[in-house]
């Protein structure tokens, strides 16, 4: 018998509702082959690696403020797959440690909409927000249990525009919450020049005050968001939490990744030891310091 319970991404499964919504990506083609393979996985994995863990809380959350439909199609397949938020309740569900609750949002209302029933299908614990994170992320934390609760933010937006500070500091409220966030590396990469122009606010809001810190003009484009990509970090840090030193790229190629996944908790045994683990073999170390 196997010592863990299988990845449930590895099986793919049918949609229960397949007259709903799907994601299709931005450009409506389809989203990439790394989603499932690399961005999914890591988040099975990392589900897996904690199950026992989760198994000594009374009450197991999950929060994704861009849940999606809660399906997606890959380009150049026929059949789809499931999102996220469905692929974190199959995990649980496999690990026997489901979550009891599921809170899910998405400014579109057909698609928080979409998720909702699929998830209700799976006979899945949801309430739904329609609305922008920044905004349905406070309702979010008022259903959350303050005693014997854990929380996982799952925090996935296109862009980094849409990665507030705002929605991390709120959720930080709580007292016991991990983070996994996808940075937006390859808007970062692409925006950040047009981005030191003082007329433009793109990024802003994801790292406040940025520009007091990082003077644009003492590097080059390859500094300078690197630069930027640490005074987040050190953001993140300053709420309380240990930051993992093991922040896998996905998507794309080596050359232009889309993302990096950044795990962030006040365990700091979870921080250094489980992540990395299972971030091994999908992995670029950086160290940024105690």
């Amino acid at each position: 018998m196997p010592s863990h319970p299988s990845r449930v991404v590895d099986f793919p499964q049918s949609d229960p509702l397949p007259e709903l919504p799907i994601e299709l990506g931005p450009n409506e083609e389809g989203v990439g082959i790394w989603v499932p393979t690399e961005k999914h996985r890591l988040l099975c994995d990392w589900l897996i690696g904690t199950r026992h863990a989760w198994k000594g809380w009374s009450h197991r959350v999950l929060i994704d403020p861009f849940c999606g439909p809660g399906r997606i199609q890959v380009k150049g397949e026929k059949n789809t797959r499931d999102g996220g938020s469905i692929v974190a309740w199959r995990q649980s569900l496999a690990n026997q440690a489901p979550f009891t609750q599921m809170l899910v949002g998405d400014i579109s209302e057909s698609r928080a909409t979409a998720n909702n029933q699929r998830l209700t299908a799976l006979n899945a614990p949801v309430e739904h927000f329609v609305g922008a994170a920044q905004t349905t992320i406070s309702e979010m934390i008022k259903r959350v249990p303050q005693r014997r609760c854990l929380t996982l933010a799952y925090i996935d937006p296109y862009n980094l525009e849409f990665l507030s500070f705002d929605i991390i500091q709120t959720l930080a409220k709580l007292p016991t919450v991990d983070f996994l966030v996808h940075f937006s590396v390859y808007d970062l990469q692409r925006n950040i020049e047009l981005e030191t122009d003082a007329d433009r606010s793109r990024f802003d809001s994801a790292a406040p005050n940025w520009r007091k810190v990082i003077d644009p003009n003492k590097y080059g484009k390859l500094v300078l968001r690197e630069e930027f990509f640490k005074y987040w970090v050190e953001l993140i840090k300053g709420l309380g939490f240990k930051i993992s030193k093991s922040m896998p790229l996905v998507g794309g190629d080596d050359n232009s990744p889309r993302y990096r996944l950044v795990f962030f908790s006040r365990n700091e045994k979870i921080a250094s030891k489980v992540w990395t683990d299972v971030a091994q073999g999908n992995n670029r170390m950086l160290n940024f310091g105690d």
